[in-house]
């Protein structure tokens, strides 16, 4: 995406719009995959940890679907955050997040005050999906097939 003068509030800013770009999408990923990977860690530790809770959510067997739910976040989280099969951790990631929304939205009767921060995170990563990682990623270096 090119930066055009004439669109920009404050043309003069350009070149820096220009130089920050990938730096900030860059830490956009870092920032979403490191917070997952802190979210997850407790699950991690304790893969069985959220058996009941997976379970009261419909999901069977939760002695399967809590492993995964660790897995995808702090797993996840960490192939996000540096990068390497960016777009299926952003997609699992998505998935989970979206999950979160019902289980607060539906479920909790919170309603958005409840899935808010669930929403925004689900959007955050769900461009990641869509946009994959840049040139500051791992998959960006590895070579590419035809």
């Amino acid at each position: 995406m090119s930066i055009r003068n004439e669109r920009l509030v404050i043309p003069a800013l350009a070149p820096l719009y220009r130089s920050t770009h990938d730096l900030a999408e860059t830490l956009l990923r870092v920032v979403a995959g490191g917070f997952l990977v802190i979210h997850g860690a407790g699950k991690i530790v304790d893969p069985f940890g959220a058996v009941q809770m997976v379970e009261g959510l419909g999901f069977y067997p939760g002695v399967f679907w809590s492993p995964l739910l660790a897995a995808t976040e702090f797993f996840g989280g960490l192939l996000l955050a540096i990068g390497l099969l960016t777009r299926p951790a952003a997609f699992a990631a998505t998935i989970v997040l979206l999950v979160t929304v019902y289980f607060h939205w539906i479920q909790m009767g919170q309603g958005f005050s409840g899935a808010e921060k669930s929403l925004l995170w689900a959007a955050m990563v769900f461009y990641f999906v869509i946009r994959g990682g840049n040139a500051q990623s791992v998959d960006a270096r590895l070579p590419k097939t035809v």
